[in-house]
């Protein structure tokens, strides 16, 4: 195996402690990979508390996930690692473990999902911090009011998608978003806009066998009497509904279901759904493997 590289000195001027912090990582699968990242960390006194790894059979590219302490400054930890993703070419992304993920929301009219996602949000369930709302309508502003979150208005047409869209991106920009969440956002992205958030936005998306498409899509599974309704939260790209899926959760129905009962249901599933997803991303438990996604949770 390659010997793991001489650990740097932490002594960048900063006050020394003991910092908790994710790493994630991916590159070509070889020998060596995770002795030298431990070898590395225990080098400079780090404890790991977490570590998972996958090796895909399909790409032939490895992930690791590892949550560790260390002595030390951010800046110094990741001048410790720098050498050992140089080594191995790594794509690879350190950050301080519990640093909540700034996560603009974006909604229409439907708010179970938005509910959702702001009750797990202030109960500690979700590391993230949501500075903002947007929706396309006005219906939920009295949502956003209630939890104390700036809810901004960007109605969108036929005719003023561009200028809507460069408002969000104003937005985004002052705001510092790291994460968008479409949460029920009954608005497609445009193409530009989906390669600008790749990786960083989340969208949630009934799912039926078979799959229906289009208007009230409980309504259209009652009719065919479906015997599983069910959701997907994945990342958006710009094939609409085909992008990385992250998650996903099915229910078994009967006949016995009105589609009224059914749209309620549905409702419970696509929240649950969505929150675990925004979760694990906000844990950094995400990584992307070319259409596929590997979670470890």
């Amino acid at each position: 195996m390659p010997a793991s590289p001489v650990s740097p000195s932490f002594d960048d001027g900063a006050a020394a402690g003991s910092g908790a912090y994710t790493l994630t990582l991916s590159c070509a699968d070889r020998p060596g990979i995770v002795h030298a990242v431990s070898g590395a960390l225990a080098g400079a006194g780090g404890n790991i508390t977490e570590s998972q790894q996958y090796g895909s059979p399909d790409s032939g590219t490895f992930f690791m996930r590892v949550d560790f302490t260390a002595p030390g400054t951010y800046d110094g930890v990741r001048s410790l690692l720098a050498p050992v993703a140089g080594q191995f070419g790594m794509d690879w992304e350190l950050h301080r473990a519990g640093l909540p993920v700034r996560t603009l929301i974006m909604a229409s009219k439907d708010g179970h999902c938005l509910n959702d996602l702001l009750f797990q949000q202030r109960a500690g369930n979700l590391p993230i911090e949501i500075p903002a709302i947007v929706s396309n309508h006005r219906d939920l502003a009295g949502l956003a009011e209630f939890y104390g979150i700036p809810f901004h208005h960007i109605p969108v047409t036929a005719d003023t998608k561009q200028e809507a869209e460069d408002q969000l991106r104003t937005l985004m920009a002052e705001l510092d978003i790291e994460l968008v969440v479409l949460a029920r956002y009954m608005q497609i992205l445009s193409n530009e806009l989906c390669q600008e958030l790749s990786g960083r936005a989340i969208n949630i998306h009934h799912s039926f066998l078979p799959s229906f498409k289009g208007a009230r899509p409980y309504h259209q599974a009652h009719a065919r009497g479906v015997k599983l309704i069910g959701a997907t939260a994945h990342y958006v790209t710009s094939d609409l509904d085909e992008g990385p899926i992250i998650e996903q959760e099915v229910i078994r129905v009967d006949h016995s279901r009105t589609a009224q009962r059914l749209a309620a249901l549905g409702a419970g599933v696509e929240g649950r759904t969505l929150s675990k997803a925004v979760q694990w991303h906000a844990e950094h438990r995400v990584l992307l493997d070319g259409r596929r996604t590997i979670v470890f949770n």
